[in-house]
């Protein structure tokens, strides 16, 4: 064989045409080798509560298990799991968990990772139109056709990312890639001649931002809002912004309850929008007040005195006052102690909340509010889960747990899918969770857009209207206990 094949005796036969041509087809499968994706079932994009609960719940499964699993985060996961607060500060993202999503976490082993001590459960709640005084109370432990007496109990949402980021963590590892946003999501190559070769031209592929390229043969897209999974899976997203800002802020009230005494949720409608303040443990509770844009700017310029008495303003003065000590720059505290005295039929007591005494330093915030439901929840070996897939008004305060009612759903589709020796990511595999839980969301987010709508007019007779629906739900008990099971999640 010897001298003959040696490349200086071949070289004058070959063209330099075809000679490149050689050395450019050498560099292409080098560079194919280099750049073979790393394969995955299941990769999850957002490390959120949709995200980090999906994980947990897929690795804490005896039926998918085995699964290789992977997480994109773009932040720090490790600030998630050393997360830490004292017991006099609580974080302003804080929301509600009803029964039936405190039974998922138990059922994937997160729940007894939660700090309980910074939980609050709450049983009754206070519902008041701001305009006519029409009102509506539940009080779950007095109902004898719930079958608990907790509404929901609300917890910082860091407090349960750290809860599900410790449960994920005792379980048999999944490969994260946190501090690692998606660069790119394209299609898989075409296959070759090679049959023994996996065909991967169905499963998209992931460029990241540290240069490596993942497949995934599912991709699950919990990365809020704007997802790129939703862009690359071409899913449009159909909705819009309500011109209303929601402020948030952890405030304390004037009296310290007992661990064990039964809490009661506020939420006054205002024209303007919704005014909620929500039990936090001992004296303390979470704000959120949907309001307008120029409102929230002028709230968030006030000193924390004044921003109290603006709250205390909002569960007691009339319309007209309220409007009036927005547009003041400061003085609120007197403004409000005047108006209180020359406000006819003030109520007090167990109907409105204690008054606030005092804001937390650096906790009040605010963010737009949109309404946003994606045209549906799957495509070709993609799905979509939380925010991703739905945006909602927070006045019923069901954001995340419609986003763990996603993850459920979908948990149990990939269950079935392995469990019969199925494809996770065909699209048969995956109908079953779109038709599960798009009608679901769909006549919630409907539901929640319309009592906005309804209780942003001011004046007229639909404030009558409204008013007098309200009272008659309140006096009949079988319609008040279904809308006692739509708001614990039943």
């Amino acid at each position: 064989m010897g001298p003959s094949f040696t490349a200086p005796s071949i070289r004058p036969f070959i063209c330099q045409t075809c000679a490149k041509a050689l050395r450019r087809r050498r560099r292409t499968y080098a560079t194919a080798a280099i750049t073979k994706p790393e394969l995955y079932d299941v990769v999850c994009v957002g490390g959120g509560p949709a995200g980090l609960s999906l994980l947990t719940a897929l690795r804490a499964s005896p039926i998918t298990s085995s699964l290789k699993l992977a997480l994109v985060e773009s932040q720090d996961l490790s600030k998630t799991s050393t997360w830490s607060l004292g017991p006099d500060q609580y974080s302003n993202r804080a929301s509600s968990l009803t029964p039936s999503s405190k039974a998922f976490l138990e059922r994937i082993g997160a729940w007894p990772h939660l700090d309980h001590s910074r939980m609050q459960p709450y049983h009754r709640m206070q519902v008041w139109d701001g305009v006519s005084g029409a009102r509506i109370s539940f009080d779950w432990e007095q109902s004898p056709k719930t079958s608990h007496v907790t509404v929901a109990y609300m917890t910082e949402n860091a407090n349960l990312l750290r809860a599900l980021s410790t449960r994920l963590s005792s379980l048999p590892p999944i490969t994260v890639f946190d501090k690692t946003s998606v660069a790119a999501i394209s299609p898989g190559p075409l296959p070759t001649p090679d049959i023994t070769a996996p065909d991967l031209s169905s499963w998209p592929h992931l460029i990241l931002s540290n240069s490596r390229t993942i497949a995934a043969r599912l991709l699950i897209g919990a990365d809020g809002l704007n997802s790129p999974v939703r862009t690359f899976a071409a899913i449009p997203s159909r909705g819009w912004d309500y011109n209303r800002h929601g402020v948030v802020a952890t405030v304390r009230v004037a009296a310290n309850f007992p661990r064990n005494m039964p809490r009661t949720a506020y939420q006054r409608f205002l024209p303007t929008g919704p005014v909620a303040l929500l039990a936090l443990p001992g004296p303390y509770a979470t704000l959120v007040w949907s309001t307008l844009p120029s409102h929230a700017t002028r709230l968030k310029s006030l000193s924390p005195p004044d921003f109290a008495a603006m709250i205390n303003a909002a569960f007691r003065l009339r319309i007209v006052d309220i409007d009036y000590m927005h547009t003041i720059p400061s003085g609120q505290i007197d403004e409000l102690e005047w108006r209180l005295k020359h406000t006819p039929g003030s109520v007090e007591g167990s109907q409105i909340p204690y008054s606030v005494v005092d804001v937390q330093a650096n906790s009040i915030a605010s963010f737009p509010l949109r309404l946003r439901h994606a045209d549906a929840y799957t495509a070709s070996r993609m799905a979509l889960v939380g925010d991703a897939a739905h945006t909602i008004h927070p006045l019923a305060g069901q954001g995340l747990n419609m986003g763990l009612g996603d993850v459920e759903a979908l948990v149990g589709n990939i269950e079935d899918s392995v469990r019969y020796g199925g494809d996770i990511g065909a699209g048969m595999a995956l109908e079953g969770y779109g038709a599960e839980r798009y009608a679901v969301n769909n006549r919630l987010l409907g539901i929640v857009d319309k009592f906005h709508k309804l209780y942003s007019v001011g004046s007229g007779p639909l404030v009558g209207l409204r008013s007098l629906g309200l009272e008659a739900v309140d006096k009949v008990g079988v319609v008040k206990e279904f809308f006692m099971r739509q708001a614990a999640g039943n």
